[in-house]
């Protein structure tokens, strides 16, 4: 038997070599990833000249972009977005994920940017990779630190957004399209929709709705309200959600059609309402443009054609305002709810005009924008 092999600092446990060692009055403990003794041997040397450098000479040590990716998905669990956060990084992963975090700048994010184009992948969502990108680093720059007080960064790099040519603008319904989309919905789609357009609410709202966020109000108000938890909210902030008489509609449509969830399908809870019902109908309705989101455009513009204040457009909208928003007196309460329903049936404040001219606008960029290709040349050079 050979001499039991023994380094300072180096302990097997669970079959891996681990780190404990005070290395200039810094304890460091930490595994080495390895079962092999030469490679923990290589790893340890490593991470004794990388705390030397940083204590020494204010060197940072090297650090990939995946492993600050890691972190930032890590602390940020808490946002609404953290999934879409995810499936941005490991769409950008294949191509910086293995780069050093301070050898990422603009062109090395080409790679990104023409792979995605190719793919047909809008402006919008490669733009929201570089901005992701753009948080990583400006947070690795100024506010993470490591156990020597170093940033991880010196200094960030400057990401440059794409010019977003292919921007597709709002596209509030008119009563007719609204009538003529609603013919052709299945009926779980069609209660979702009714509800979306009086209510202003969010798909992922609509969808996640429970019957236990239903809250008792005087009866001359409309009955009740749902309170959505922040949890379940884009900006974090209790969302109020005032019922018209056309989302109350809605809602006695389908109460007692699932035990948990207000919106259902065949007694299962939905995931989106953008799916093959809904595409179908509009195609059907010749409205192949229409988003789902557009549906809560439509309410936040008819509220402000029927003369509704900016305050009140914020509280129904469920738009970040800085007030208690779920805090009101009967008073308050009742205003909001005659806001609400001054969107219920087509009024005469509607600009008719305004609307044909946006309609004739907006269908001439739509068709020219699926021929365009947006040039990537302007950005080639950038190193």
């Amino acid at each position: 038997m050979g001499r039991k092999r023994q380094v300072a600092g180096l302990q097997q446990r669970y079959g891996l070599w681990q780190i404990d060692k005070k290395i200039f009055g810094q304890r460091i403990c930490e595994s080495t990833g390895t079962s092999n003794f030469e490679e923990a041997q290589a790893y340890l040397a490593r991470r004794m000249e990388e705390v030397r450098q940083a204590t020494v000479y204010g060197v940072r040590p090297e650090r990939l972009f995946k492993v600050a990716a890691i972190k930032f998905l890590e602390e940020n669990q808490h946002l609404a977005s953290i999934d879409r956060y995810a499936r941005v990084l490991k769409t950008l992963d294949p191509f910086i994920g293995d780069m050093p975090l301070n050898s990422i700048h603009m062109g090395k994010l080409q790679s990104y940017i023409e792979h995605e184009r190719a793919r047909g992948i809008k402006i919008r969502t490669i733009n929201y990779g570089l901005q992701t990108v753009r948080r990583i680093t400006m947070l690795a720059a100024n506010e993470w630190l490591d156990e020597n007080n170093l940033t991880w960064l010196l200094k960030a790099p400057k990401i440059k957004l794409l010019p977003d040519h292919d921007r597709r603008e709002p596209y509030p319904l008119s009563w007719d399209e609204q009538e003529a989309l609603l013919e052709q919905l299945p009926f779980h789609l069609k209660q979702m929709t009714l509800f979306a357009v009086n209510t202003g609410c969010r798909a992922a709202e609509i969808c996640e709705l429970q019957w236990n966020w239903e809250v008792d109000v005087p009866e001359e108000l409309g009955n009740s309200v749902f309170i959505v938890p922040k949890g379940f909210v884009k900006n974090r902030e209790e969302r109020l959600i005032v019922l018209n008489k056309t989302a109350r509609q809605a809602i006695e449509a389908v109460r007692g059609q699932h035990p948990t969830y207000v919106f259902s399908y065949k007694q299962k809870k939905l995931n989106h309402m953008l799916g093959d019902g809904w595409k179908l109908a509009r195609q059907k309705a010749g409205l192949a443009h229409v988003r789902v989101h557009d549906l809560k455009h439509t309410f936040g513009r008819r509220l402000r054609s029927a003369g509704v204040s900016f305050e009140d457009r914020q509280d129904l909208l469920g738009h970040k305002s800085g007030r208690i928003t779920t805090h009101y007196s009967v008073a308050e309460l009742k205003n909001l709810f005659e806001a609400a329903n001054k969107v219920c049936e087509q009024g005469e404040s509607y600009p008719t005009l305004a609307l044909l001219k946006r309609k004739s606008d907006y269908l001439n960029s739509y068709k020219n924008a699926e021929k365009k290709v947006i040039p990537l040349q302007p950005y080639a050079h950038r190193a």
